[in-house]
């Protein structure tokens, strides 16, 4: 059991961690694909204000899909 133990230690030690999905830069993308990369980064930077509120609410993770559905709606419907 011991031994176990301490394989599981070293393999978390060496495991690198996760990390988030950097936000897009249109400037480092070929002109074509540069407006897609504009509203792709419009969209994750609404994503992350949704993120920020549900942290700052402190909503439960049960309930943060359900958080995140509603604050986007409701972003859209502002627009």
């Amino acid at each position: 059991m011991k031994q176990l133990i301490v394989i599981a230690a070293i393999a978390l030690s060496f495991a690198a961690p996760a990390r988030t999905q950097p936000l897009v830069d249109p400037n480092k993308v070929a002109p074509e694909y540069r407006e897609a990369a504009e509203k792709r980064r419009a969209e994750q930077l609404r994503q992350r204000e949704c993120a920020i509120k549900a942290d700052l609410e402190k909503v439960l993770p049960r309930d943060r899909t359900a958080y995140l559905n509603h604050c986007l709606d409701m972003m859209a419907a502002k627009q």
